[in-house]
């Protein structure tokens, strides 16, 4: 099993940083592996919304479609998809340490299947690593603009 959790902490309120984290669009802006996302269901996001995305992970082109299992606005996001090269789920989590300063945790978790299984503990390195750059672009972006 693929179980990777990392946390950063963004010098942003939480209702900005989750707000922008939660939205789909902006994914391939943060996300250093993502490349494009592409609503199959209408928007706003609610649970059942389905999303297409496609990214480069391990040398590998990957499109696959989450789609929302939880989501309570500025708390938490769950993610699942059954297709790509394992099930996987993601999960996002926000709290507000004060006004300013918000705790954002991005957890994947999954269970390969087939060659990938094999290859578990590189994928959760690799994961990992991923993850950290991630959630170290997110912070930047957040903290570098006043638009957002």
């Amino acid at each position: 099993m693929v179980d990777v959790f990392t946390e950063i902490i963004i010098n942003r309120s939480i209702e900005k940083v989750s707000e922008y984290a939660a939205d789909p669009d902006h994914a391939p802006f943060w996300y250093v592996n993502i490349h494009s996302a592409e609503w199959h269901t209408p928007k706003p996001m609610r649970i059942g919304s389905q999303i297409a995305f496609k990214a480069q992970f391990l040398g590998r082109e990957l499109a696959y479609i989450y789609e929302i299992r939880d989501y309570i606005p500025g708390e938490k996001l769950v993610m699942e998809t059954a297709n790509g090269p394992f099930p996987m789920e993601t999960t996002y989590t926000w709290e507000a340490l004060d006004q300013e300063r918000t705790r954002m945790t991005l957890r994947n978790k999954g269970i390969p299947s087939g060659f990938s299984k094999i290859l578990t503990p590189f994928l959760s390195l690799s994961m990992k690593s991923a993850n950290k750059k991630d959630l170290l672009k997110i912070k930047n972006l957040l903290e570098e603009s006043s638009s957002i």
